[in-house]
């Protein structure tokens, strides 16, 4: 019965933790409404990435990871929390695509978005530049 209970707690701890994270590298300065808009864009770029077999093996599998956690119905934050429950997925895809700027590079990643340059700037202040 101790070992359930440590294993619980560590648990619990960890989900606390994990928390935390999220909440520290969250995106900042930008509206829901603005990574909303950015959503059918960015879903073109993973598919460019995610279909291009000369992209590194590694990125492709960061972004098919990224896909199946967003559609996931696991989430550490339950959904139904108003304002914190999309946040993990917000997290772990802007952690995703930072990974994805540092392998492939901004230009790359310029060259296959087909979005606006304003759409495009917005995602490289999320992800940051470089």
């Amino acid at each position: 019965m101790e070992v359930i209970l440590a294993i619980a707690v560590g648990l619990i701890a960890l989900w606390v933790i994990l928390l935390l994270l999220f909440w520290a590298l969250r995106p900042k300065n930008v509206s829901v409404r603005e990574l909303l808009g950015l959503i059918p864009d960015v879903l073109r770029l993973l598919r460019s990435v995610i279909g291009d077999r000369s992209a590194p093996p590694d990125v492709r599998l960061v972004l098919v990871g990224l896909l199946a956690w967003i559609v996931s119905p696991i989430d550490l934050i339950p959904e139904f929390i108003p304002v914190l429950g999309p946040i993990d997925d917000v997290v772990v895809a802007v952690v995703a695509m930072r990974y994805v700027r540092r392998r492939v590079g901004v230009e790359d990643l310029r060259r296959r978005w087909t979005g606006s340059d304003d759409g495009f700037a917005l995602l490289l202040r999320v992800i940051g530049s470089g």
